[in-house]
């Protein structure tokens, strides 16, 4: 069997009408294998389909209904980035995980990849030795299809739209509501605050790009962001960030003074914390276990920022999936701090930004289209 256009046996005709339905897309047999079988020993999860091109996933989709689509970067007569849009527009509705090596061309692929449409990106071990004994990888690829899969088939439904026809739904017309009726706000101070801090995973690139931009660079407070990333990931996203909202932006380097009107954004496989020097706020990179599974996780940078700023701390927790941020906004509220949640219906994910939410932690839930304009309102001393 080639390692390059093989295509595997398929699930379809055994697959609970239940399961989330998977194509794996790589040219690499031995990783599309691997990747595949992942999926199948996952109760509630099928491979519908295994393919090594582009060109194989579309014709594979003319004929298979799929959820999720784990998509390879480069392959061979078709690589990812070209397949991405037609497949996109072939099963409206798809979800579509871009799967990768960490190297920069890689990680600017995949930027531009989540700019076409992609959901999510999970930086996959470079060999099949590496992949076996990737406990971590196999936890955070299976969650991930998981709860785009999960994702898919909710938009779907509210939608009407089947996979393989009818109109891509918006993200607007899959929710009614911004703010669920069972949520307590908590009262919205207008406070204005000394520091910005932002936490974010699934989805999270374009909903930053979308609330700094918002932000304008009338405001000389720092702006503090964990995005759930891999490294080399983070270096790209900060290049972005810079172009997107104007502002210096850059990933953290250990002992750093934070300046003014700077943006910061935790590297790849560290957290990042603040901590107080006097009268100035110095950066520190960990490697301190994972929190929430995640390294760098916006729970111990919440937890720094208001040990070292007090009341003064605005918190913004965006699209993603999981709870990272619940606990460290806790103590930010507790401090006399205050949280900002993106709403569900403008979320890709409504893990953590619904975990605050439904914590009662947040003095606003917003549509991600306003949320921008209340952290400026209020970090220009404006009425909120």
């Amino acid at each position: 069997m080639s390692d390059r256009g093989a295509t595997a046996r398929l699930s379809q005709p055994t697959a609970s009408q239940d399961a989330i339905r998977v194509m794996v897309v790589d040219d690499a047999l031995v990783i599309r294998g691997m990747l595949s079988r992942m999926i199948e020993e996952e109760p509630g999860m099928a491979v519908i389909a295994s393919v090594g091109d582009g060109e194989r996933a579309l014709k594979s989709l003319e004929r298979h209904e799929v959820d999720v689509v784990v998509l390879d970067i480069e392959m061979p007569r078709m690589d990812g980035l070209t397949a991405l849009p037609k497949i996109i527009e072939m099963s409206p509705g798809v979800q579509v995980l871009m799967a990768s090596t960490l190297t920069l061309r890689n990680a600017k692929v995949s930027m531009k990849a989540m700019e076409l449409g992609a959901a999510d990106y999970i930086a996959k071990p470079s060999s099949s030795g590496e992949l076996r004994s990737a406990d971590e990888f196999r936890r955070e690829f299976l969650e991930k299809v998981k709860t785009l899969g999960r994702l898919a088939r909710r938009r779907r439904r509210l939608s009407g739209t089947p996979a393989a026809k009818g109109a891509a739904p918006t993200v607007s017309a899959t929710k009614s509501a911004s703010k669920p009726a069972n949520i307590t706000l908590r009262p919205l101070q207008n406070a204005k605050p000394d520091i910005i801090a932002i936490g974010s995973s699934t989805g999270g690139p374009q909903a930053l790009f979308k609330v700094l931009s918002a932000m304008g660079t009338e405001f000389r407070q720092p702006i503090l962001i964990t995005q759930h990333m891999p490294p080399t990931f983070t270096t790209i996203l900060a290049e972005h960030i810079q172009k997107a909202c104007g502002r210096p932006c850059k990933e953290a380097t250990d002992g750093e003074a934070i300046a003014p009107g700077t943006v910061y954004v935790a590297p790849g496989d560290y957290h990042m914390l603040v901590e107080s020097k006097g009268i100035s706020k110095t950066l520190r990179l960990t490697q301190d276990p994972p929190e929430n599974f995640c390294r760098p996780a916006a729970d111990p940078m919440f937890r720094s920022i208001s040990q070292a700023y007090g009341a003064r701390v605005l918190v913004v927790i965006l699209t993603g999936m999981g709870s990272d941020g619940k606990k460290g906004a806790e103590v930010v509220v507790q401090g006399g701090g205050q949280v900002v949640g993106q709403d569900e219906a403008s979320s890709v994910v409504w893990g953590m930004p619904g975990a605050v939410a439904n914590a009662g932690l947040c003095s606003a839930v917003l549509p991600i289209d306003e949320i921008g304009g209340l952290v400026k309102r209020l970090a220009t001393g404006g009425a909120a």
